[in-house]
């Protein structure tokens, strides 16, 4: 039996993460504002601090994987606040849990990104940059500007579209230039990400206008297998990348979203290496 901690353990693909899990019989801590082994708010310092010190005292300082799948939202009103949750949030938890995952001996942890991060034409260079630096108030106040910036129409359907983008491609970005340091490729501690589309959450039925069962012939994105994903399928992902078999796979961003990043940007991927 393996012991994992999962944020956002409380619903959605969290929740289905967390149940995934314990269905294998391995142990799973999990962290949320509500209904959770460990209550904390990701979108502060101090919940943050108190997440790391709480999975770390109910794991006895040796865990074997993390999921960090908690995040908010692009109808999220607070840009600010998208920011410090989807970045900063996971970012910090699993730097404050990378000891205990590298006692385990093969220490395993995944993040929820998102196919925004690249489906989406809004995102935020300056945002991004500030992100990636670790400057959090300095972020936080660039969003909150920029989403003044934004046309009213956009702003009463999405109010955070173009932070949520962003902090998802920075995080996917951070995966991919943390994974590959000594500290963690070399103490085998693997890292990856998984960029869901349009999955059927609370998270997105509360972003769109979507109902329970939508249409995904009328959804803005292309939809190539005509069906909406369930949190299962991305629970499915998460315990893959959690398996200790997994030892050979880090750093790498895995689009599970029905084919829509692969339908906008066809050719975008695998990009050549520049002469």
């Amino acid at each position: 039996m393996s012991t994992y901690a999962v944020t956002g353990s409380a619903s959605g693909m969290g929740a289905a993460s967390a149940e995934r899990l314990r269905a294998a019989g391995h142990r799973v801590i999990g962290v949320d504002l509500r209904d959770a082994d460990v209550i904390a708010d990701l979108g502060t310092g101090d919940g943050r601090r108190h997440a790391v010190q709480e999975v770390l005292r109910l794991c006895d300082g040796t865990l074997d994987g993390v999921a960090a799948v908690a995040g908010v939202g692009p109808n999220m009103p607070s840009a600010s606040a998208v920011a410090s949750i989807n970045y900063f949030g996971p970012v910090a938890l699993l730097e404050g849990l990378r000891p205990a995952l590298e006692r385990s001996g093969a220490g395993r942890a995944v993040v929820i990104s998102s196919n925004s991060a690249s489906t989406v034409p809004l995102t935020d260079d300056t945002l991004l940059e500030l992100l990636l630096d670790g400057e959090e108030e300095a972020a936080r106040d660039h969003a909150a500007a920029a989403q003044s910036a934004l046309p009213a129409a956009l702003v009463k359907s999405a109010p955070s579209i173009s932070a949520y983008a962003t902090s998802k491609l920075a995080l996917a970005r951070w995966v991919r230039r943390t994974a590959v340091t000594p500290e963690w490729g070399r103490r085998g501690v693997l890292l990856n990400a998984i960029a869901p589309g349009a999955v059927i959450t609370p998270l997105m039925t509360g972003s769109t206008d979507v109902t329970a069962t939508p249409d995904p012939d009328s959804f803005p994105t292309p939809m190539p297998l005509g069906i909406f994903g369930q949190p299962e399928d991305i629970a499915f992902w998460v315990e893959q990348f959690l398996r200790p078999e997994a030892r050979f796979t880090t750093g790498a961003i895995l689009y599970v979203d029905g084919g829509t990043d692969a339908a906008m940007r066809t050719d975008a991927q695998p990009a050549p290496m520049p002469r």
